[in-house]
């Protein structure tokens, strides 16, 4: 058993680090104060082929592992958590289902596209009365000769305002329940799609996120990716995949707030010495880093598992609660660390706080995780 990343996992972090520091972290203050992503970023990124780390290069991927994006997550994350919301749902949740099950022509001319950063992907499945519960989706699509009819809208979607186009989850069948759910491809500019509007967010500002509104889109049939009733096992597969990546995307945030709060300690003096010289805090950072490094070491456990093909429904769900009640933690105690500094806007440890909330929400709630575990035990 090694617990040592290979030299080329090592070299790979050093480059997207180097990447993150230089390119990205620039950008956000501008990027979070105007709650606006960079979108100047995903050509960029896409000829580095950091847009598709796990797909293969015939598709434009480098075709690395999933430890391999775990470390690219966890880099990204460590920077900015809102500009890497939309970065990952293009280079997984978006596009994996196209990968996996779409037709060549659909990898072509999607996929593609997507890698290289010159069409920016969404992933439309969420509701305004559809979260954790997915068979209560609203959105249908009716077979029309040789295309589909898609009515129903979608909320809280990353990238929503300024995608290309959209993989929505729409009712095929609604009498078969999940089984009668399928994912189409919706594309900007088709006659019915409409962005309702642009969400302001607590957190993650500077990621994308709308409302999407179809009615009467009108889409050929060659838009429907995989089978038709067979959307909900593809949008599990995806989600299995994205609860470890939110393992990697905790374990960034907190590695920055620990960071900050680490440097802070050692500058700011109090009674005549660095308040990191106190025992008090010393514990406080001292539990700090063994819970990053704990949930670093499961996700990773985790990623080697799902690259195995080993089944980790039950440990996808655990990375996911775990390491998301863990920057939630994390976070708080850097703020509480700063002390009224860690209140103001102008130290960065306000902004994981506000932007580690959302982890915990995200596909999946902890209280979903639990029950997804649970129920892996045969309870």
């Amino acid at each position: 058993m090694d617990f040592t990343l290979s030299d080329e996992h090592q070299m790979f972090q050093r480059a997207i680090r180097d990447f993150a520091e230089k390119e990205i972290d620039p950008q956000v203050e501008e990027a979070e104060e105007k709650e606006e992503f960079p979108v100047e970023l995903f050509p960029k990124m896409g000829k580095l082929g950091y847009l598709g780390i796990r797909y293969p290069e015939k598709y434009g991927g480098p075709g690395f592992d999933k430890i391999s994006e775990c470390i690219y997550i966890e880099e990204l994350n460590r920077v900015c958590a809102g500009i890497a919301s939309g970065l990952m749902v293009q280079s997984g949740l978006a596009t994996e289902a196209i990968f996996y099950h779409g037709t060549e022509e659909q990898k072509q001319r999607l996929l593609v596209p997507a890698i290289k950063g010159e069409k920016i992907a969404a992933l439309g499945l969420t509701e305004p009365n559809a979260g954790s519960d997915i068979s209560s989706i609203q959105t249908t699509a009716r077979k029309d000769g040789d295309s589909y009819i898609v009515n129903g809208s979608k909320i809280f979607i990353t990238n929503g305002t300024i995608a290309d186009f959209v993989l929505v989850a729409a009712y095929t069948d609604k009498s078969r329940g999940t089984k009668g759910i399928s994912l189409l491809v919706l594309e900007r500019g088709t006659p019915g799609f409409t962005i309702a509007r642009k969400l302001k967010k607590l957190g993650n500002r500077s990621s994308d996120t709308g409302e999407l509104v179809f009615e009467d889109c009108r889409i050929p049939k060659e838009n429907l990716i995989g089978e038709e009733n067979r959307g909900f096992g593809y949008i599990v597969g995806a989600l299995k995949s994205g609860r470890i990546i939110y393992g990697a995307r905790s374990v960034g945030v907190a590695q920055a707030a620990f960071e900050a709060a680490l440097q802070y300690a050692k500058e700011r003096v109090q009674f005549g010495q660095p308040i990191g010289k106190f025992q008090a805090n010393q514990f406080k950072l001292a539990k700090m880093a063994t819970a990053i490094e704990a949930a670093r070491t499961f996700t990773f456990r985790a990623a080697w598992m799902l690259d195995q093909g080993i089944e980790c429904m039950k440990e996808a769900s655990m990375v996911k609660l775990f390491a998301t009640e863990m920057v939630q933690w994390v976070t708080a105690e850097a703020v509480q660390l700063h002390g009224g500094y860690g209140y103001m806007m102008e130290y960065p440890v306000q902004r994981y706080f506000r932007d580690a909330k959302m982890f915990t929400i995200t596909e999946g709630t902890s209280e979903i995780q639990q029950v997804v575990i649970a129920r892996e035990l045969g309870l």
